[in-house]
């Protein structure tokens, strides 16, 4: 065999993640990165497949915790995970019909007395990806020395983490993803969509067999979306875009403030990001779209909600329509034009909104990894300065006193 058909036999047998083979990802320093993205699709029939293991143990623990008559929810974690908790907040609130709120670590730390109780029991819902951020570690410390009572449901990627160990107590539940998702690049990727879905599993458990068709369904719509439109975001990428909007509705709220931080951060803050809510935007924010303003729309498969979105899409289509727009939606929209139109459904019915969050964000992702790239940066390892690292750095955690807020009270 002749070295050129060699060559060439070798190239064509090399696998690609994002039409990237192992060489130029490695020269990009986005091997990581690219992987973790791409093996979402897989995960997430993992992730279901060990709920479903769990289901016994996961409905004994929080069936007992539930029938407690002054117990409320609190869903909680650090940047992306916190995110997690605000799409999961109604459906919580729904399964366990207690009381639920959403609020970052960063939040319970500063202000512990805002979120816990000292006459309420309370279930505390915690979501990392590494689990040794320095404040979900404290928040659970708080809890425990605030409120009369307090429960922990801790969802992880890392059995290593702090919170993985603190599995062996009786008021602790410790529920690991595949080890696959604690991804090793920067951006949380895997870890954010699994963790979701792990979430939403959860909070149906007590009927998740009837989930396993949605779950392989939404395994189809990210394969769907990598596979058919990876090409069209990396040319999104390359336009001169400086600023990007991403706007949701309800669980797509969250997942638009997601998509905004993935772009965010892999393209080391030179494209600043900003997301709201479809109705929301035309109260001032609208102000920030320009003409290198990238938007994106994701978009309701609820028909009422879909009023106020198509609304608002076709104002700013016939006025501030920005560089360029990336529609995201369950299935094709021919009223609403965007530059790129990604829809992920061949399937007659729909599935249930909150669900559509974890498929949402892949678009954003793929998207913000070309961008860096782009920029010359490292997809892994994209803040040039270390001006945000894969763990926190830098946090010191006080002793909390109540007499503290007593004293603040009392001005």
């Amino acid at each position: 065999m002749d070295k050129e058909r060699m060559t060439a036999e070798t190239t064509k047998e090399r696998k690609t993640w994002l039409g990237m083979d192992e060489v130029q990802l490695q020269e990009a320093g986005g091997t990581f990165t690219a992987k973790e993205i791409t093996q979402q699709p897989l995960l997430w029939k993992n992730t279901w497949a060990l709920v479903n293991k769990s289901k016994a143990a996961l409905q004994a623990f929080l069936n007992d915790i539930y029938t407690i008559t002054d117990m409320e929810v609190v869903l909680t974690g650090a940047g992306t995970s916190a995110y997690i908790g605000s799409i999961l907040r109604d459906p919580f609130q729904k399964s366990s019909r207690k009381n639920t709120w959403a609020a970052p670590t960063t939040d319970l730390v500063s202000h512990p007395h805002h979120y816990f109780q000292p006459d309420r029991t309370l279930l505390l819902v915690s979501f990392a990806r590494s689990g040794n951020s320095p404040e979900s570690v404290a928040a659970i410390n708080l809890a425990n020395a605030i409120c009369k009572k307090a429960f922990h449901l801790i969802i992880t990627c890392n059995p290593e983490g702090d919170l993985a160990r603190m599995g062996d107590r009786p008021d602790c539940f410790v529920f690991h993803l595949p080890e696959e998702t604690n991804d090793r690049g920067l951006a949380m990727t895997s870890s954010f969509t699994c963790m979701l879905l792990a979430g939403l599993l959860i909070t149906r458990i007590d009927r998740i067999n009837r989930y396993a068709e949605t779950v392989s369904r939404l395994a189809d719509y990210g394969d769907r979306i990598i596979t058919r439109y990876t090409q069209p975001l990396k040319d999104m990428a390359s336009l001169d875009f400086n600023r990007a909007l991403f706007l949701g509705s309800g669980p797509l709220q969250d997942a638009a403030q997601e998509s905004q931080l993935k772009l965010q951060e892999l393209t080391d803050g030179k494209v600043i990001c900003k997301h709201d809510s479809f109705l929301g935007l035309r109260h001032g924010p609208k102000v920030v779209i320009d003409h290198k303003t990238l938007i994106f729309f994701l978009y309701s498969n609820e028909d009422y909600v879909h009023l106020y979105e198509a609304d608002l899409v076709k104002s700013i289509l016939a006025t501030e329509k920005g560089i360029g727009q990336v529609g995201i939606s369950e299935f094709p929209d021919n009223d609403l034009q965007a530059t790129l139109a990604i829809s992920f459904s061949e399937y007659e019915e729909k599935i249930e909104e909150d669900f559509l969050s974890v498929c949402s964000v892949l678009p954003a992702q793929i998207l913000a990894f070309f961008k860096s790239v782009n920029l010359g940066l490292k997809p892994d390892a994209p803040s040039a300065n270390d001006t945000i690292t894969r763990v926190v750095q830098g946090v010191t955690i006080y002793p909390y006193r109540a007499d503290h807020i007593h004293s603040f009270n009392r001005l």
